[in-house]
């Protein structure tokens, strides 16, 4: 038991300093706030503890050293005066504040060797905060605002990511709520989606309504939406045509297979007898009893309804700026009906029980055509929401 306590604290030990190492690499390296971090983990479990004066005075030169380089990045960004400098401006003053209130909670950390407590010269900038936020919210809007006067959809989901991240930083900040849904409206693709019909066959209405009911896949993402029926007021950029090109519907067809099927089954008990006719008993006198086996057959009549319908198109990418075509997509559907049903004749026990539910069955009516080719339209759809997912009008 003693061994394993010695063995334990060995452990410990060797992670503490590991984690001292650790930090002390970070603040001789440059990255003060990972040496800020660790130290203040770790003193948060227990800053009093003698152990733990190594975090104090790598938190107390971290923390002068992180702020001194701040200041001076500070100093440099706003002498050069350059509006493009105001985000790196605010978020640098945000840090500056940010890290001294991660250190608040702490104080007073006492260095027990030098009969102080640690420095940690902290500050107030509330107003720089204010300032800079607002220097930056005024350089966002207005560099949104000129996006916007572009003709360009990328300008104007630009300008509508800078509007974002602005309302997030200064809500209701002017007209932002405004600008964004224009921004949104100007950056978006609209897409015209439409079926062309290029069989010798009706296409059934409402598979080609069910087809392009684009509302049910999910597909619009923030910057292409797709519209089955063209809008006022709005000007399509791409076309996505769905041609069907071809519809194979197989002959209604009845197929018939007799099969037997065998099986042993328990039929009550019977005397056991050795190889002579003897009856054979227990150690007690008694005949020994065992299952008397019975070999059952079934003939079975075996009928399946089969009817195949298979659809065969092509998606266009259309672009109307230039009226080119950008892609086109092959894609094939098959529905198949295949409706089993069967008598017998014999033991139906001699078949598996899931196959019971045949002989319940009769014919049924076959589908008509049109309702085969409307039943391909869910794996058609799978397969056209898969091609639209997986191919962008803009790459």
């Amino acid at each position: 038991m003693v061994k394993k306590i010695f063995f334990l604290l060995g452990i410990l030990a060797l992670i503490t300093s590991c984690s001292l190492k650790q930090t002390h690499t970070a603040l001789n390296s440059g990255n003060y706030d990972e040496a800020i971090n660790n130290s203040i983990n770790k003193l948060l479990s227990g800053k009093n503890d003698k152990g733990k004066q190594q975090y104090i005075y790598i938190l107390e030169e971290a923390f002068a050293k992180a702020k001194q380089r701040d200041l001076e990045t500070l100093n440099l960004l706003i002498k050069e005066n350059n509006p493009s400098n105001h985000e790196r401006i605010f978020n640098l003053y945000t840090q500056l504040n940010n890290r001294q209130e991660r250190i608040k909670p702490l104080l007073p950390l006492k260095l027990i060797k030098e009969g102080r407590n640690a420095i940690f010269p902290l500050d107030d900038y509330s107003d720089n905060l204010i300032n800079s936020k607002n220097n930056l919210s005024g350089f966002l809007y207005t560099n949104a605002k000129k996006l916007m006067t572009s003709k360009n959809k990328m300008d104007f989901r630009q300008a509508y990511d800078d509007l974002a991240y602005l309302d997030k930083l200064n809500p209701n900040y002017k007209d932002v709520r405004a600008l964004m849904d224009e921004a949104q409206f100007k950056g978006t693709d609209f897409v015209h989606v439409y079926t062309k019909n290029e069989t010798n066959m009706v296409i059934p209405a409402r598979l080609q309504d069910d087809l392009l009911d684009f509302s049910t896949h999910g597909i619009n993402d923030k910057w292409t939406v797709y519209h089955n029926n063209k809008q006022k007021n709005i000007n399509y950029d791409f076309g996505m045509i769905v041609n069907f090109r071809q519809i194979n519907i197989s002959p209604e067809q009845v197929r018939e297979k007799q099969f037997i099927k065998e099986k042993q089954i328990k039929d009550g008990t019977k005397t056991l007898l050795d190889a002579n006719g003897n009856v054979v008993k227990d150690s007690l006198g008694n005949p020994i009893k065992v299952d008397n086996m019975k070999t059952i057959t079934v003939n079975i009549y075996e009928f399946t309804q089969f009817k195949s319908c298979q659809v065969t198109a092509k998606v266009d990418y259309i672009d109307f700026r230039t009226n080119q075509l950008i892609d086109a997509f092959p894609v094939t559907s098959e529905f198949i009906f295949d409706y089993i049903y069967a008598n017998y004749n014999g033991d139906k026990r001699a078949c598996d029980e899931n196959y019971y539910q045949y002989f319940d069955r009769r014919a049924v009516p076959f589908p008509s055509n049109e309702q085969m080719v409307y039943d391909t339209g869910e794996d058609l759809k799978a397969k056209l929401k898969g091609i639209i997912t997986n191919n962008k009008f803009r790459r």
